[in-house]
């Protein structure tokens, strides 16, 4: 399995800060919620990115009254946290996708832990083949987040702006999509690239779109549709 580090409960030491540490062992916590308070024990490896607390809390602000109600779309999932925290502020279900057989174990254990498992859908799979056959679950809007491993920021750049043209294609009116990136992250490539909402925390950006289907509800162009509670 290799080495494990151990850190200091919420903490996420950056992947360069020691290259001869291969896993990481460290904990998440759910903010707020009907899970708030509960952790996830969880080894970060090389190419992992967690979300930083800090990202994640802003993320939930920004969404704010568009989490209850809603499906949850968790894709890259790791850990799992942003998933389970939808639903702990209200979410209708959250629906995992992550290809790492150990996550998806994990995240199903937590779920039952934290007793809603009947609210949780893990499904191990590639996001990208997931995407091609993804059907939304009706007419009713959908959050959809994605947060990808560091190599699909850069070497697999096009794939994943083609994934995020997939998904914004496919997604009911009135969803919302999110993308927790980096510095660098190309942004003028992504499909109308002036109507998202970038919000930028150090190197970490949350870039948020709104779908409208109504042409006559599209803002003018420079001007990004604000995200409910942004």
């Amino acid at each position: 399995m290799g080495e494990v580090a151990v850190s200091d409960p919420g903490e996420l030491h950056p992947l360069g800060a020691c290259r001869s540490i291969m896993l990481e062992k460290t904990q998440v916590r759910i903010v707020a919620g009907s899970l708030r308070g509960r952790r996830l024990t969880c080894v970060v490896h090389e190419g992992m990115r967690p979300t930083p607390q800090l990202v994640r809390e802003a993320l939930f602000s920004i969404l704010g009254n568009a989490v209850p109600g809603r499906v949850f779309y968790d894709i890259f999932a790791g850990t799992g946290v942003v998933g389970l925290e939808a639903v702990s502020r209200g979410g209708t279900s959250a629906r995992l996708i992550e290809k790492d057989p150990r996550q998806v174990t994990d995240i199903l254990k937590y779920a039952q832990e934290f007793g809603v498992g009947d609210k949780v859908q893990v499904l191990r799979a590639d996001a990208y083949r997931w995407a091609e056959r993804w059907l939304p679950p009706g007419t009713s809007p959908v959050n959809l987040f994605l947060s990808p491993p560091f190599p699909d920021l850069s070497e697999k750049a096009e794939e994943f702006l083609a994934l995020v043209t997939t998904l914004l294609e496919k997604a009911p009116d009135e969803s919302v999509l999110a993308i927790q990136a980096e510095e660098g992250f190309p942004i003028d490539k992504l499909p109308d690239s002036d109507l998202w909402d970038v919000r930028r925390y150090g190197r970490n950006m949350l870039l948020f779109f709104v779908v409208s289907r109504n042409p006559g509800t599209v803002p003018p162009a420079g001007t990004a549709p604000t995200p409910p509670g942004g």
